[in-house]
């Protein structure tokens, strides 16, 4: 009795929920054995009791695989050869019975996309194909979208496009919605963690402190989103110039008639013609028109703001832009459209609307940061422009620095730049302006504290 009551408060100190009069004391005393040796990452005393229990009683408790996957791991680590090979289909097979015998705990896409990724990380030793890798991601990504969502298997997952399309045995039109998909499911996840993330910043703006759970939450937000943008990089970076205006052109001339009454396809089109500048093109103007006429929305609206900045009808550009942001009732996808217009002003020197935008974007979207390294880039471009004396005018990078630095960690590199270019200890002390208050003038309107000695 006195053993059951030990293992029992064992037990629930792990976590684990079991239903004690419906199972053996063996299953309990080899689930507590093989959960003590993994908490202590002893995996190598922890394999056989794992073993054992995954064989006799495979449904006792989902710790099996939770620590199993551990276990295995460690396996992979330590061994070569065939031995390794075989722990590799091991861990793929463990969570293929993970899904089996506890479904409801196992996410499809989740799990079989991490099945793919060991796969493709030791694809030599397995002898896998990118055909064969590619399918399985598919295969994963199709039974269940929704739950993945994991960054390094959504670039893995598209990167493997890109080089079954590079070896010729995927067209660019499969290309290009692959890319298409695969940014708006990480646009799908960024938005989510970014609500989640806004959430947390309004309270604490609101002057509330946030508990020590919800400062955990907002730190796993802050990670998430760092790694979608690393991994939306990568995925830009891999497209490259495979994107450009003369593969695109001719696909979408070959697909229009086929599909001007497909609004999803003219989006896309239309996004992508614009990203790459392919606005030259007749073909740009027939798919906006026939997106907007078949579809008014925000989108379609932005799309024509740009034909209008093309024809440089600025005005009627702004026409649009405002109309886009007033079609658009989600904040997040608003916040993005502040941006890109502001981007759109910034590329043609209206830095002053430009940052009304960029501040707007911060309104809807606080925990997307960027807008402030832009805006930043603005003070900085016209540091010669916005001062009166050569010290004045160095002293915008200061104004520029304090931008930088409210996009925090993001911006610690350009911070350390602008203070470069700024006024010196021994320019301070020459000037004898220490502590005083420079009234920066032109568009920026600002004023900047000299920094004290």
């Amino acid at each position: 009795m006195k053993q059951n009551i030990t293992l029992l408060f064992a037990l629930l100190f792990l976590g684990f929920n079991i239903g004690f009069s419906q199972q053996n004391e063996e299953d309990m005393v080899t689930l507590s054995l093989m959960a003590d040796y993994t908490k202590t990452k002893n995996f190598e005393a922890a394999y056989k009791p794992f073993m054992e229990l995954r064989q006799r009683n495979p449904k006792f408790h989902r710790g099996i695989y939770v620590y199993g996957e551990s276990i295995l791991q460690d396996k992979i680590e330590k061994s070569s050869g065939a031995e390794k090979v075989a722990f590799i289909n091991d861990l793929v097979k463990l969570w293929e019975e993970r899904g089996e015998h506890f479904p409801n705990d196992t996410p499809k896409g989740q799990y079989a996309a991490k099945g793919c990724q060991l796969m493709y990380e030791y694809k030599d030793a397995l002898g896998k194909t990118n055909a064969e890798l590619y399918d399985c991601f598919d295969a994963a990504y199709k039974a269940d979208k929704a739950t993945f969502t994991h960054p390094q298997s959504l670039y893995t997952y598209f990167s493997l496009m890109v080089d079954l399309y590079d070896a010729g045995t995927k067209p660019a039109e499969d290309l290009f919605n692959k890319y298409d998909d695969i940014v708006e499911k990480i646009e799908e996840e960024v938005k989510n963690f970014s609500e989640k993330l806004n959430e947390l910043i309004n309270k604490q703006e609101a002057g509330t402190a946030l508990t020590g759970r919800e400062e955990q939450y907002k730190a796993s937000y802050e990670s998430n989103l760092a790694n979608y943008d690393l991994i939306s990089a990568g995925i830009d970076q891999k497209l490259g110039e495979r994107a450009n205006c003369e593969n695109l052109v001719p696909l979408y001339e070959k697909g229009f008639e086929q599909n001007k009454t497909n609004a999803l396809w003219l989006q896309r089109a239309a996004g992508k013609m614009s990203e790459k500048e392919c606005t030259d093109s007749p073909l740009y103007f027939a798919i906006v028109n026939a997106y907007h006429e078949l579809s008014p929305s925000a989108n379609s609206a932005y799309f024509l703001g740009i034909l209008k900045d093309k024809e440089n009808k600025s005005n009627e550009a702004i026409e649009f832009y405002e109309q886009a942001i007033s079609l658009e009732t989600d904040n997040f996808k608003k916040a993005k459209l502040y941006s890109l217009i502001g981007s759109k002003l910034k590329a043609k020197g209206r830095y002053a609307q430009a940052r009304g935008y960029y501040r707007n974007a911060l309104k809807f979207n606080p925990s997307n940061l960027n807008p402030h390294l832009l805006i930043a880039a603005m003070y900085a471009a016209s540091a010669n422009d916005c001062g009166d004396t050569q010290f004045n005018k160095r002293a915008v990078y200061w104004l520029a620095a304090e931008e930088a630095r409210k996009a925090g960690g993001a911006g610690a590199k350009y911070v350390e730049g602008y203070i470069g270019r700024a006024p010196s200890k021994s320019d301070i002390f020459t000037a004898g302006n220490e502590g005083q208050t420079i009234n920066i003038g032109c568009w920026i309107g600002a004023s900047v504290t000299v920094p004290k000695l």
